[in-house]
């Protein structure tokens, strides 16, 4: 059986559920359609669990045959078959009857999907990859024994390509491109355990497991012979140098604008795929939309091979024009501009429809310098970095200064923790005092927004000046996996703006609010008048979460005035 999700209007999580059956796609009937079916559903579809499902052929009607009818599943049935029903076809149902779910948005790990690669789950033929840490070059492993696995080596065979192999394995690493290099000092050390020969892989892949390769059988500690283990050395994208001259060298390189970006994503390395075309910044439509031009789009930024290509807008809808359709690369282009592409016309595609990837890049351990304590979740609580890591030392905890502390900064933090976005960064944390950490090891914290570590945002390093050194005075963040995008409708304004003479009698309200200007608590009230500059204004959010006011109801006011 397959599965798929179709209808319009919809998001990537919910729709008409559609079965392959029979050599033929056909729907579900809504009769005695149940939570329990839609759990079953979602599940063979790849989400976890299933949040609702509708009915009345919301997502539009299907065509073909109407498969089942009458569906009963408990909700832990492993397929649809096994569910109670009228059987395959016997229906007295139409179109208008169809069933849809809302499925949980969240993937069943190693789920495998055309568009989706789970890198960091073990998969079936291979496992996953890893480069040793604080090491940009080092031994490539390949986990081979279940959940818990011994990593052994990919010798290198006369047949491999090399260069093929390796543009893969680095961008299954996180990185954009990379050299062999012998591996003598591992060779030394290790006693080594070889599973793989003969990798052989084109290049594009975006998982080694893709690739060709042969099991060494048998008597696995005389394998490769006459080889020796497989090695990459990587080169780290513009945003992962270390050292300032060669960034600023990275950014004089690319002082030419670029023209593709991401947007809407809380972590480095992804969101929706903007490009500029004619000075105008722009979507791309998901039509064909797959891994392969996702990770062209990845590596053309400096990040390793695309993890997930994303449809229907999971980063949020974009504005403006939409440039892109049905881009369909190879993989081997330095460019998403190299790749085939159809140009948009007003009816192929909405911002419902934009396309977005999630790159691998490379693990930098930044996670591991920041952590929160005292908070209700895992999303909140008192900001607390390690100084002093490295050369031997263990690594001291301590507190950040509130002074100064903004949305800016708890951005930062949110991103470095890997926590998704902030909804508040906070200068006072008293009601979060459930740590033995008191001292403070870090002030004048200030941020940009877009840096990957607090620690590379300004700040006073040794020189500490903190007024209130209290811990009560410590930084604190609530963060959040997704995020409102408030948009204003500019040309609105430009649009209906005019110019009015309104008597002061009328603006009573308008001046308890601070509405006009300075000048206005010195006319004769209630006569006269005020000359108001007045427009029409629409605010669109385009983000992936609800806009809600920073103060909660409870602190709302009844006004008159309003």
């Amino acid at each position: 059986l397959k599965f798929r999700l179709a209808g319009y209007p919809r998001k990537h999580n919910e729709g008409r559920v559609e079965v392959f059956y029979n050599d033929e796609w056909g729907t579900i009937c809504d009769d005695d359609f149940t939570l329990g079916n839609a759990h079953v559903l979602c599940r063979h579809l790849g989400f976890v669990a299933a949040t609702g499902w509708a009915h009345s052929a919301k997502y539009g009607k299907g065509t073909g045959r109407i498969w089942l009818d009458n569906v009963n599943c408990a909700g832990g049935e492993k397929s649809i078959g096994d569910c109670k029903h009228r059987g395959w076809g016997n229906s007295d149902c139409s179109h208008e009857e169809d069933a849809g779910v809302i499925c949980k948005d969240e993937r069943i790990p190693g789920f495998k999907d055309s568009n989706v690669i789970e890198v960091r789950k073990l998969m079936a033929r291979v496992g996953s990859t890893r480069i040793p840490q604080n090491t940009l070059g080092g031994c490539l492993g390949v986990g081979c024994s279940g959940h818990s696995p011994s990593w052994c080596r990919i010798p290198r065979g006369q047949g491999s390509r090399v260069a093929g192999d390796t543009s893969t394995a680095i961008g299954l690493a996180g990185h954009g491109s990379g050299l062999l290099s012998p591996c003598r000092l591992f060779t030394e050390r290790q006693q080594l355990n070889y599973r793989l020969h003969s990798v052989s892989c084109t290049g594009t892949e975006v998982h080694l497991s893709m690739c060709a390769f042969e099991f060494y059988r048998g008597n696995v500690s005389a394998a490769c012979g006459t080889g020796m283990p497989a090695v990459v050395s990587c080169l780290p994208g513009p945003l992962f140098t270390a050292g300032s001259a060669h960034k600023k060298k990275q950014r004089q390189q690319q002082q030419g604008q670029p023209r593709i970006r991401l947007k809407g994503g809380a972590k480095v390395g992804e969101g929706r795929v903007e490009v500029l075309r004619s000075s105008e910044w722009g979507t791309i439509c998901d039509d064909r939309w797959n891994l392969l031009s996702a990770s062209v789009v990845c590596r053309e930024l400096g990040f390793g091979s695309a993890k997930e290509a994303l449809t229907g807008a999971r980063m949020g809808q974009g504005t403006g024009p939409i440039h892109l359709n049905e881009v369909q690369c190879q993989g081997t282009e330095k460019s998403l501009w190299s790749c085939p592409f159809r140009n948009i016309t007003q009816e192929d595609c909405k911002h419902t429809e934009d396309a977005a990837v999630r790159c691998n890049i490379p693990y930098m351990g930044y996670e591991n310098l920041i952590r929160l304590s005292g908070g209700r979740s895992r999303f909140e609580g008192r900001v607390e970095v390690a100084v002093g890591a490295g050369d031997g030392h263990q690594p001291r905890w301590g507190l950040v200064c509130g002074e100064g502390w903004g949305t800016l900064e708890a951005m930062v933090a949110c991103r470095q923790l890997g926590l998704g976005f902030a909804n508040h960064g906070l200068q006072e944390t008293w009601y979060w005092d459930a740590s033995n950490v008191t001292e403070m090891v870090m002030s004048g914290v200030k941020c940009t927004g877009h840096e990957m570590s607090l620690s590379h945002c300004q700040h006073h390093g040794a020189s500490l000046s903190c007024r209130n050194t209290g811990t009560r005075f410590a930084a604190g963040v609530i963060c959040s996996e997704t995020a409102s995008d408030l948009l204003l409708h500019a040309p609105l304004v430009q649009e209906t703006a005019y110019i009015e003479d309104r008597p002061l009698h009328m603006l009573y309200c308008a001046a308890e609010e601070n509405c006009l200007s300075s000048s206005a608590r010195l006319a004769n009230w209630p006569y006269g008048h005020r000359r108001l500059l007045r427009f029409s204004s629409q605010i669109h959010n385009h983000g992936r979460a609800d806009f809600r006011p920073k103060a909660g109801r409870h602190s709302w006011v009844w006004h008159e005035c309003h």
